[in-house]
């Protein structure tokens, strides 16, 4: 599992729109979603490419039995089929980026 940590030196300052950007040149389509405080999804696959990055708050994603927590500014690849599952670190809502690509 390889997070991909946002570099201000590469990429600039860290903002949802250059975020999205990022992900939209790589042929991905993005969706922004806030979770809420409590908010888990169990272990799941979907049947497309996809890269969950985040804007504010922590993010406890699973990968394949791993885990690892997402803070501003990280991405974490979902390769098709993989087994994933995420939840809401904390008290604060998560702000996200979904991309996907089939």
């Amino acid at each position: 599992m390889k997070v991909e940590r946002w570099n201000t030196e590469k990429d600039g300052p860290l903002t949802e729109s250059l975020l999205r950007q990022k992900l939209e040149r790589l042929g991905y389509q993005v969706s922004r979603y806030i979770y809420p405080p409590g908010t888990h999804f169990p272990d799941h696959t979907h049947d497309i490419d996809k890269i969950d990055a985040v804007i504010a708050g922590r993010f406890r994603m699973t990968l394949e039995g791993t885990a690892v927590v997402l803070e501003a500014g990280d991405s974490l690849a979902v390769p098709r089929g993989a087994v994933h599952g995420a939840e809401v670190v904390g008290d604060e809502p998560v702000v996200s980026l979904d991309a996907t690509r089939p």
